[in-house]
């Protein structure tokens, strides 16, 4: 060890450890919203060690009460009815994602179930900025494939069937609650949508997409006087614009577009729906307004805030937002924003028991992959490692290459609790937009498609070795992790590049790309065709063959390295079967797997006991192997429903300091 890399890794040695209770935990709290006329504050907070919602009167908001009772599973989602008379939120159970939607009565506390069904998963179709006491809500429980339009009274709680679903994969309403548009895949793989008028279906679509538009053109609202119907469209361009569409005489002007990045989220006006100011992310998150009372607004938090920002709820009238702030190093604040007043007043700090801790600083990062195409990236470095904050150890470090889900998703600029938690123990952390990830134009994407182990797996590869050549990985000692896509990553990795990764971590990660297209929920039947265009057809001869060339089961004999799985056994996405199989095959091949179930958990880990174990295995696993230090596992995995199917002998009980 050289002199250099002792003092890197005294330094790391020296910097507190933080504890994987302080991030993985729930924090104190979450979700802040404010009710549409302002007379209300809302937010998640642990009750019982769930997390439930609150409410307190915006003008006495240390007056609270719970206003939920889950005692299981942390509530995921909720939103404030129009009328601002209740809050409505959806539940699953045991991560089966049949997610039914749930009341409560603000005033009176009273609770009930909106959609009392089973096998039933609800889609919110469509609120309204002028009819507050209804909602569209679609359900899947008369054909478990397609959700049926109902007009859900709030007030009596009575479902109204407005149309029966013949195929279609979604719907589209304006602010008076009325369908507009059915939304049909087509042979091409991409969309067609068929104007609905008078509640009646035409016979041929009026807008159409190819795949290659499929994933970045979408329908972004109406506004409130129908006037107006607004786009987010790649259709003629590489990037996804903003579209403003005259819906009297059909024609679209182009409001805002960007050469290298989709056009990402709006902030459309509460009383109008007209669209107020967009955002681009490419390396970072930018908003730009368009109207002049917005961008003072913006400028004006832009000034008093460090780091990233954004607005996630406004009262109708606008005169108060609900505003995060991620200063990045330090947790995540929540303000009230008087616009008139000019004044920004506390909400809440996320987790105040990271205040002081040792965050790390994360670096927005452009890596070349070996055809040239762009990988934005995102690094964090351990603490102590990068004195001068260039983004570059004064020497090589371990480094764990953390990958994405989806695929069709991304990795952005902000605080990152995985990222923060494994710098901390001492490693390198890599976050790559490989091939096919989203937001950075539809070409990005579709060099995705049937890539799946190949040039996606490359792109992997490609920043893997930018990291070794620039000094800053350890190239004996890279480890690499992941969900969902990313767990399929880390089984590729494993299995068709055997030498370059130290180990692995895989979670919820499918091992069979032919099972897994073969188990897809009932919901996602209508979308199959994007699923083969993009991976694979297993209904043809090559593409069964290219699925099975591309799935890491068939080379699990090949794995020499340690491997780590977490699995829920209720995931509908990737079934138990997809790491029942690779660790079955591993065990056959005499190759050392550990391998942990948890009963109670479906495509990733919900409750925090449970996040907490499998992160408390993974930090020792990774301090094997990569030699960095971990917390010791201690009881977490006894307080936690975790079952260890494989491996429990290489589950150590303490720590590597």
């Amino acid at each position: 060890m050289t002199d250099t890399t002792s003092t890197a890794a005294a330094a790391v040695q020296s910097a507190p450890l933080i504890p994987r209770d302080a991030l993985y935990g729930n924090p104190s709290r979450a979700g802040g919203q404010i009710s549409p006329d302002g007379q209300w504050v809302s937010w998640m907070a642990p009750h019982e060690g769930v997390m439930n919602v609150f409410v307190a009167p915006a003008a006495t908001p240390d007056q609270a009460r719970r206003l939920t009772s889950s005692t299981d599973r942390p509530i995921p989602q909720y939103f404030w009815a129009g009328d601002g008379k209740s809050i409505l939120y959806v539940q699953d159970k045991g991560g089966d994602e049949n997610f039914l939607l749930y009341q409560v009565n603000v005033a009176s506390g009273e609770e009930r179930t909106l959609t009392p069904f089973e096998k039933t998963r609800v889609q919110v179709l469509g609120r309204s900025d002028t009819i507050r006491d209804k909602i569209l809500v679609g359900l899947n429980n008369r054909d478990a494939r397609l959700h049926d339009p109902y007009l859900l009274d709030l007030n009596t709680g009575e479902l109204t069937l407005v149309m029966e679903n013949p195929g279609y994969v979604g719907f589209l309403a304006d602010d008076s609650l009325t369908l507009r548009w059915a939304i049909a895949m087509n042979a091409a793989g991409g969309q067609d949508m068929f104007p609905i008028v008078d509640g009646k279906v035409a016979e041929s679509p009026r807008e159409s997409t190819g795949m290659e538009d499929s994933l970045t053109t979408s329908v972004a609202g109406y506004t409130t006087d129908g006037s107006t119907l607004y786009w987010i469209d790649s259709r003629d361009r590489n990037t996804a614009a903003l579209i403003a569409e005259d819906t009297a005489t059909g024609e679209k002007r182009v409001i805002a577009e960007n050469d290298k990045a989709d056009i990402g989220g709006i902030m459309a006006n509460p009383r109008t729906g007209e669209v107020e100011a967009y955002s681009v992310n490419y390396l970072t998150n930018e908003w730009t307004a368009l109207d002049s009372e917005v961008k003072a607004s913006l400028d004006f938090l832009d000034s008093r805030l460090e780091g990233e920002f954004g607005v996630q709820s406004r009262t109708e009238d606008d005169a108060t937002w609900v505003v995060w702030n991620d200063p990045l190093t330090a947790p995540t604040k929540v303000y009230l924003y008087d616009r008139a007043g000019g004044t920004l007043t506390e909400f809440y700090n996320s987790r105040p028991e990271l205040e002081g801790a040792p965050l790390q600083p994360m670096h927005a990062v452009e890596i070349p992959a070996r055809d040239g195409l762009p990988l934005v990236s995102y690094l964090t470095l351990p603490p102590g490692s990068d004195p001068d904050g260039d983004g570059k150890p004064d020497a090589a470090v371990p480094m764990v290459l953390l990958v994405h889900g989806g695929p069709w998703a991304r990795d952005v600029y902000g605080f990152n609790r995985a990222h923060q938690w494994l710098a901390n123990r001492g490693y390198a952390v890599l976050s790559v937009n490989f091939r096919g990830s989203t937001g950075l134009g539809k070409s990005f994407i579709n060099a995705g498609n049937l890539e799946w182990g190949a040039k996606m797996h490359d792109d992997l590869l490609d920043a893997v070795s930018w990291a070794v050549a620039g000094g800053i990985a350890q190239q004996e000692k890279v480890a690499i992790m992941g969900g969902s896509y990313g767990g399929y990553a880390t089984l590729a990795g494993l299995t068709f590049t055997p030498d370059t990764f130290a180990c692995g971590v895989d979670i919820v990660g499918p091992s069979n790309l032919e099972t897994l297209l073969a188990t897809i929920p009932p919901y996602w039947e209508p979308m199959v065709k994007q699923f083969h265009d993009r991976m694979g057809n297993p209904n043809t001869p090559e593409g069964l063959a290219l699925l099975k060339e591309r799935s890491p089961l068939y080379k699990a004999g090949q794995i020499t390295k340690p491997l780590l799985i977490g699995q829920g056994a209720n995931d509908p996405r990737v079934k138990q079967a997809e790491s029942d199989q690779i660790v079955t095959a591993m065990q056959a091949a005499g190759v050392p797997v550990t391998y942990v179930l948890f009963p109670d958990e479906g495509h990733g880990f919900a409750k925090p006991t449970n996040n907490i174990a499998f992160n408390a295995v993974t930090e020792n696993f990774l301090a094997t192997c990569l030699g960095g230090r971990a917390e010791p596992v201690g009881d977490t995995l006894t307080s936690s429903t975790a079952q260890v199917l494989a491996g429990a002998e290489n589950i150590g009980a303490t720590g590597a300091e």
